[in-house]
């Protein structure tokens, strides 16, 4: 499974329909903050391929990214880890707090 880049809100719909439970990242490429985020992300989805993960870039994807945050009312924050269970959000964390042990935790 690995990771997968998500672009739009089709994409994304299409994600939720098929996964009942995935984490999801949204990553600034202009922030060093969620390049470390994103490093940690990465070592996870490395160890942890069987949980289905999937991530986009701020810049690329603003629009998904204003959608994720105004349908799950959660406060856009970037970087960002979201999981993902029943069509829900169960967890969510940003910045610093995003690591490959607070990822292997929320996937369990």
């Amino acid at each position: 499974m690995g990771k997968t880049k998500v672009e739009t809100i089709e994409e994304f719909n299409q994600v939720l329909e098929n996964e009942n439970k995935f984490i999801f990242i949204k990553h600034s490429l202009t922030c060093p903050i969620s390049k470390a985020a994103f490093d940690e992300y990465e070592q996870f989805t490395a160890e942890h391929g069987d949980v289905p993960s999937y991530y986009l870039y701020v810049q690329e994807a603003k629009e998904l990214s204003n959608y994720i945050a105004e349908t799950f009312e959660i406060k856009h924050e970037s970087p960002q880890a979201l999981l993902f269970e029943g069509g829900k959000v169960k967890w969510d964390t940003s910045h610093r707090n995003i690591t490959k042990e607070s990822l292997v935790a929320a996937g369990k």
